[in-house]
């Protein structure tokens, strides 16, 4: 008989979460250590979502996906986690820049960026100043008329280069283009600037196993291959998850899923009025993105002067269009060097991301999309090449992943990297108003991505389940 992956759960629980990306596990974490019951519920065989890793013979680990987050993760991981998972955040010192417009390397904050603005780019300092100001004094109520474009050509008029230099490494971590609200640039931008780029030293094996854990000592009911195909409701709101065929009640839902496809396929849009369905259809997914994983031999060293986040192109200008195009000439390469996972074999890995569209790979037969991998593959180690020479001799593993493998792997829309647009947030935010109970943690727009912004969402989303479970329930009596 096949395995009962829902073998042991209670037939009722507080909340049920659906999807472990690192927004749907933060929630589950603190909703479990305030007391409440909760069912965390994952399709896939492993917890971590976006944020985890797999395992090849021989020994190689892979991170799924490249990532770098603010110092405020620090903060986030202690108060939200654990002070061990907190200990093994770490600064990446040399980011690198390579491209027809210039070559350097910086550590990313704003007073590296201060200094390469203002002695190599020759920008007026009270520009440079004025322009940090202003980013690091947005916020999500601003007005969202200014685009990212218009905000460069106000400190940086006719300055392709240093668009360049700001804006790459933003479009890579999060898919922000330059039409889209200068907010959702300065928030991210400045939140980095703060004090450099981090990363979690050990790996995601490591990061999700210690998570696991502490959702395991806050009672948490963890369940992978457990696919949740519709959210039940009805006219009074919340009333339950069908999963692997079966029916869990619970009082409160948060959905770790795709924003549209928590709408559109898990409830429907039958379930909501018109205007919000109507407004939920002009949420745009996000781009996707292609990886290059590649292991290097037992022993194989890289100076690590190479760097640790490389943003490579051959593009003689910056533009949105040229990052998503299958003529590929722009690569973010990630040295993974064998500091970053002490607890095993010395070896490096190197994983290269480009951004994608989902549209470039979804029409291709079976054989010309594994020759497009393939070619992915061969026109990345020429790439990297000109950084790692002879690369061809120290690679003992290579594989390539595409918008099609991130859309099998976590069910989100045509692969989404980065789930929604920015007009997401208020959709998502506006659920539980629709359907009370009903909430959605996730990747919604460049403010609320990438890893920072995915635990400070489910924060939130935590923090307003709570609130409505401690509502609901009967006042306890005073009395002896």
């Amino acid at each position: 008989m096949p395995r009962d992956f829902l073998q042991g759960c209670a037939d009722y629980y507080d909340v049920i979460v659906i999807g472990s990306g690192l927004a749907g596990m933060t929630s589950a974490n603190i909703l479990g250590r305030a007391g409440h019951r909760v069912l965390l519920l994952e399709q896939h065989y492993k917890l971590g979502g976006l944020a985890t890793w797999f395992r090849r013979p021989g020994g190689h680990i892979f991170d799924i996906s490249l990532h770098g987050f603010p110092v405020g993760m620090l903060k986030s991981c202690r108060r939200y986690w654990n002070n061990d998972i907190a200990s093994r955040i770490v600064q990446l010192k040399n980011i690198r820049f390579d491209n027809p417009m210039f070559s350097l390397t910086t550590t990313f904050n704003r007073e590296d960026f201060t200094r390469l603005l203002t002695t190599d780019f020759q920008v007026p300092a009270q520009n440079v100043s004025d322009f940090f100001d202003t980013a690091r004094g947005m916020n999500f109520y601003d007005d969202q008329s200014l685009t990212t474009g218009e905000l460069f050509e106000r400190f940086f008029p006719g300055r392709e280069d240093v668009v360049r230099l700001l804006m790459e490494p933003i479009t890579y971590a999060n898919g922000s283009t330059l039409e889209d609200p200068a907010i959702t640039y300065g928030i991210v931008f400045s939140n980095f600037m703060a004090k450099g780029v981090y990363i979690y030293e050990g790996g995601t094996d490591d990061l999700i196993t210690r998570m696991q854990a502490e959702l395991k000592a806050n009672n948490v009911d963890c369940r992978i291959r457990c696919d949740v195909s519709r959210i039940e409701v009805d006219a009074s709101g919340v009333q339950g998850v069908v999963v692997n065929g079966r029916s869990i009640r619970c009082g409160c839902v948060v959905s770790n899923s795709n924003l549209n496809a928590t709408v559109f396929n898990l409830v429907g849009e039958d379930k909501f009025d018109r205007s919000f369905v109507d407004q939920a259809r002009q949420v745009r997914l996000n781009n996707s993105s292609t990886q290059v994983y590649m292991a290097m031999k037992e022993g194989t060293e890289i100076d690590e002067s190479t760097g640790d986040l490389l943003f490579s192109s051959t593009a003689p200008l910056f533009r949105t269009e040229a990052l998503l195009s299958r003529n590929i000439t722009s690569r973010t390469f990630s040295f993974y060097y064998p500091r970053t996972r002490p607890h095993g074999k010395s070896r490096t890995a190197i994983v290269s991301s480009t951004n994608a569209n989902f549209s470039d790979w979804s029409g291709l037969t079976p054989d010309e999309y594994e020759a497009s991998k393939q070619d992915l593959i061969e026109t990345t180690l020429d790439a990297l090449e000109k950084y790692v020479p002879n690369v061809r001799d120290y690679v003992e593993h290579v594989e390539a992943a595409t918008p099609h493998t991130f859309e099998h792997y976590t069910k989100h829309l045509s692969g989404a990297s980065f789930g929604t647009k920015f007009e997401g947030l208020a959709v998502s935010r506006a659920l539980p108003e629709q359907i009370p109970g009903l909430y959605h943690a996730g990747s919604v727009g460049i403010i609320m991505s990438g890893w920072l912004g995915a635990i400070n969402y489910g924060v939130i989303v935590a923090n307003d389940v709570d609130q409505r479970i401690m509502r609901s329930r009967p006042s306890l009596s005073k009395s002896c």
